[in-house]
């Protein structure tokens, strides 16, 4: 009656705390994984641990942080190397082919599904050079404060709290969270109904200048499903929320995506 979540925690991760407390108080159970790294041995140890929580889990979840340093692409290509070994990679594939399993990606997690291609196509695979990806803010530098979100589509587990239209205010911190595509690849996700979220002012139009789209991400593109929507890739931060946090910024700060996310499972 109540999902298992798997967390990894890569080396540099900082956000599993909030991300296990968002989803336990939505009703979930979670398992961290700590992914270690010292040696051979450790790493093929951790490997063979993520594949079985995998297999007995519902959802995945790939929190937050600055893995690998927060080095160029260092976080998603890490962190998307380690998911493409055969035995995960299996174990991913079970998870969506056969067991209706649901996967979530915020920030470096966002990152790493798009370096994987879980997102935007559902399913791992290889990257053309083409392919929509994450890069460095068009101001240069890290950023971190709250920004105004909208949500666009929501034909997605992920989303069936949401309402198209609703405004949320969100926390940021990121140094490549710009969103890239070309007009092909744009013009199938709005097809598709794939974009989740955009970059908005209070009023709720999308918008392109600082300061409410923070990193220039083309379409004031926040986040994007997997076709089927199952797989929600966004760079805010939507597991750091609170009664208490945020109090002197209006606003709704609570998208109750870990919440749609356990009554997939519950109804």
């Amino acid at each position: 009656a109540r999902p298992l979540v798997t967390i990894p925690v890569f080396p540099g991760t900082n956000c599993e705390y909030d991300s296990v407390r968002a989803f336990e108080d939505a009703g979930a159970r979670t398992r961290t994984v700590i992914i270690r790294n010292l040696s051979p041995e450790d790493i093929e140890g951790s490997i063979r641990v993520l594949a079985d929580a995998i297999q007995e889990s519902q959802i995945v979840m790939i929190p937050g942080g600055f893995s690998a340093g927060d080095e160029p692409e260092g976080s998603g290509k890490f962190i998307a190397s380690f998911f493409r070994n055969p035995r995960v990679a299996d174990a991913v594939a079970g998870l969506m082919d056969n067991r209706d399993g649901l996967i979530l990606g915020i920030c470096n997690g966002f990152q790493a599904l798009i370096k994987l291609g879980l997102l935007p196509w559902g399913h791992i695979r290889d990257l053309a050079s083409d392919s929509p990806t994450l890069t460095f803010n068009t101001i240069g530098r890290h950023v971190s404060c709250l920004v105004h979100t909208r949500v666009v589509h929501t034909a997605s587990p992920w989303l069936s709290l949401c309402q198209p239209g609703e405004l949320h205010a969100v926390p940021v911190s990121h140094g490549e969270g710009r969103f890239i595509a070309d007009r092909a690849h744009l013009d199938r996700l709005v097809q598709g109904g794939q974009i989740a979220f955009q970059y908005a002012d209070p009023e709720g139009n999308p918008r392109m200048d600082m300061p409410w789209n923070p990193n220039g991400s083309v379409m004031a593109v926040e986040g994007i499903t997997s076709p089927d929507g199952r797989i929600l890739g966004k760079m805010g931060h939507s597991e750091r929320k609170g009664p208490c946090l945020y109090a002197n910024v209006p606003g709704n700060k609570d998208q109750r995506i870990f919440e749609a996310g356990v009554r997939y499972f519950t109804g």
